[in-house]
């Protein structure tokens, strides 16, 4: 059976739209055969049937709704329930398919022409309506079943998408605590140090008593000052690497956030820019948010429209990340906010401000936002 499926799911669209077309025809023509001669406007109502089901993945339930006159006068099977099944797989609204498979089992049951209640053999009609509306079940189960499989498979591709990015994010972030930690102890114990031997050594400039002395002195001070100014450069470097390569590897800018955008797969909506001359930490921080929310929009709120807004104003410069509540069936996947957490330790070795939470319309916002100098 898996061979067979495979086969089957290797076969263009146009082919299986022709084949279920000619599956439709060859019912409408065995439901017809040898029965009165048809009158034009019913011959007109079986080709509407089977012809409509070459547009079924566009307009399902409308390709339904044309299957419903022939099922009425014909009694057709075969075309009601293929559009049935494609519309089971388009649509979650449990009371819509509900409703089509006991329409469909209505226009079964209900004689035609119709003659009055009077005339009508009443158990045997629901006897009969009950059994189509068992058999216009199937194609409904069917069709959820397949779209819940649809469903895992991209659940599971979406687990190992998020586990390789947490990880990545994960990893970036216990190296930025490293080097924070290195950071902070250079600055307190060899910075606090060389200062000290600089100003020890201007004192020592100033009591001297020979030229020799006071130009060792100078000499030790000049020595401490340059030290000290590429101690700080360096503390500087370590605090805003926030990758395991900086410098060796191009790292994302604000260039690179269109980029991001049309990869994601979603609707995106970005509104803003930000000046070049923002400092390359602080544009790579804004970039990492951005692509955060996106994988967390895209993980929980499948589906829902995303709107990005860049803003730079005079004392500050960040980006705004909103998305609104879940269109889709939600994935559900295992979070650990490693990610957010990396970026708050980000945004704070930047002096910026960083949240995350409930936005509006019931749906997610993230925040940064980083001081201009």
């Amino acid at each position: 059976m898996s061979r067979i499926a495979a086969l089957w799911q290797r076969l263009p669209a146009p082919v299986v739209d022709v084949l279920a077309v000619l599956l439709a025809a060859l019912d409408a023509v065995l439901a017809a055969w040898g029965d009165r001669p048809l009158p034009p406007i019913e011959i007109a109502g079986i080709v509407l049937a089977c012809g409509a089901l070459l547009l079924r993945r566009r307009f399902p339930l409308i390709v339904f709704l044309l299957t419903i006159p022939a099922t009425l006068s014909e009694g057709l099977v075969a075309a009601p329930m293929i559009a049935l099944f494609t519309l089971s797989r388009r649509t979650r609204n449990r009371w819509l398919l509900v409703g089509c498979a006991a329409l469909f089992a209505v226009a079964s049951a209900l004689p035609w022409p119709f003659a009055g209640a009077d005339k009508v053999d009443q158990v045997g009609v629901f006897v009969y309506f009950v059994y189509q509306l068992a058999t216009a079940a199937t194609p409904v189960i069917l069709g959820q079943l397949v779209e819940a499989r649809g469903d895992l498979a991209r659940q599971l591709v979406e687990i190992r998408r998020s586990k390789e990015h947490e990880q990545s994010l994960y990893a970036e972030s216990l190296l930025a605590r490293e080097r924070a930690q290195l950071a902070r102890e250079m600055h307190d114990v060899v910075s606090h140090q060389v200062s000290l031997i600089a100003v020890q050594a201007a004192a020592l400039r100033v009591i001297a008593t020979t030229e020799e002395g006071r130009a060792g002195a100078e000499t030790i001070r000049e020595l401490s000052v340059t030290t000290l100014d590429e101690l700080r450069t360096m503390v500087a470097v370590l605090r805003m690497a926030g990758s395991s390569s900086p410098g060796l590897t191009p790292q994302p800018t604000m260039a690179d956030i269109q980029t991001l955008i049309t990869n994601s797969g979603m609707e995106v909506t970005l509104t803003g820019t930000l000046s070049p001359e923002v400092p390359a930490p602080v544009q790579r921080a804004i970039y990492r948010t951005v692509q955060e929310a996106l994988t967390n929009a895209r993980k929980h709120a499948p589906g829902a429209p995303v709107t990005v807004v860049l803003h730079q104003g005079a004392v500050a410069v960040g980006a705004e990340i909103t998305n609104g509540p879940a269109v889709h069936r939600p994935l559900g996947l295992p979070g650990s906010r490693v990610g957010l957490v990396g970026l708050r330790e980000r945004s704070e070795l930047l002096g910026g401000d960083f949240s995350a939470g409930a936005g509006p319309d019931g749906g997610y916002a993230v925040r940064v936002s980083f001081p201009v100098h």
